[in-house]
């Protein structure tokens, strides 16, 4: 942590290097900047690259690197050391677990969960010719287009969304699965063919949202952070996350979750009903469980949806994977 004056302070801001994560938290740095000066906090904030183990092995799947915290561990330890005073995550890459004196101090509001295809002709799943390559490095994506079309072939790719988007062209594919989210952030949406339904593929758990990460005893930072977290947004991303947690998946399984605040449960205190939509699949989309259920606390009814999934053999089709 670097100081100036007292009363000042220099907030130094962890991310990833690639273009997506200096892009988003350029944008978490604005957002801070102008909350600071409205609330009149004398904060300046310097962006610290760092290179994650996710980032220097390229020529691997993401499942065979091995999937819990693969974008986000160097980060922290970051901020354990006092080297950063706060992170900017994609949240669908962080762990259910964090570590000690660490906690996830805001999630900006979300903008969309769903994944997408970029496609080189054509604007929808149903538009892909029979047999077509598309490219995606999640075992939680293939296997719920395998679902949804038996006849693709689902290989794998690597790198940045930009390198991503050009091995439409240098690796003829016939289109290639991301997020919706990253391209929105770059300001890319003219690039998206069509987005996938979430009947059809569910997204990563927390896709979408931010997790800005700092430590406990941080009072200042804490209090910074408080005031751009989305009230929605974290109820549902904790729901998400809980399920992630019960299950003990990493990002890079066949797991998918998606939560939405619904109506008012009609109750004395008026709280709006949270309903959750949790899958669990083979990689090779043969079978694919999905369990729907709806409450009032995030962390429940991520473990109830959980529960449910595990009694019909989730857990079994978790272990193979991991064998």
């Amino acid at each position: 942590m670097a100081t100036v004056n007292e009363g000042q302070r220099v907030i130094v801001v962890g991310t990833r290097q690639s273009a997506l994560a200096l892009t988003q938290t350029g944008q978490v740095i604005e957002e801070l900047k102008r909350i600071s000066e409205k609330h009149g906090f004398d904060y300046t904030f310097e962006v610290k690259k760092i290179v994650t183990k996710g980032d220097r092995i390229l020529d691997v799947t993401l499942s065979k690197v091995g999937g819990k915290g693969l974008f986000v561990k160097e980060i922290e330890q970051a901020l354990v050391d006092g080297v950063i005073d706060m992170a900017v995550h994609s949240m669908k890459d962080m762990p259910y677990a964090l570590p000690e004196g660490l906690i996830n101090g805001a999630i900006p509001k979300r903008v969309d969960p769903r994944d997408c295809l970029v496609m080189r002709e054509g604007g929808s799943l149903d538009d892909l010719p029979l047999g077509a390559r598309v490219g995606t490095s999640s075992l939680r994506r293939s296997s719920q287009l395998k679902n949804a079309r038996p006849d693709l072939q689902l290989e794998s790719i690597r790198g940045n969304i930009d390198s991503r988007i050009r091995k439409l062209e240098t690796e003829g594919f016939d289109a290639v699965v991301l997020a919706a989210a990253g391209l929105t952030r770059m300001g890319w949406q003219d690039r998206i063919s069509s987005n996938i339904p979430v009947d059809v593929c569910l997204p990563a758990v927390g896709q979408g949202a931010l997790g800005i990460e700092c430590r406990e005893d941080d009072v200042q930072i804490r209090e910074l952070l408080s005031l751009i977290n989305d009230n929605e947004t974290e109820l549902t991303v904790r729901a998400e996350r809980s399920f992630l947690g019960t299950l003990n998946g990493g990002c890079q399984v066949p797991i998918g979750a998606y939560c939405v605040l619904g109506e008012e449960d009609g109750g004395p205190n008026g709280k709006r009903q949270l309903v959750m939509t949790g899958m669990v699949g083979s990689p090779d989309g043969t079978t694919l469980l999905k369990e729907v259920k709806q409450g009032t606390d995030p962390e429940q009814l991520g473990r109830d949806v959980a529960a449910a999934l595990i009694e019909r053999g989730a857990d079994r089709i978790l272990a193979e994977i991991g064998e």
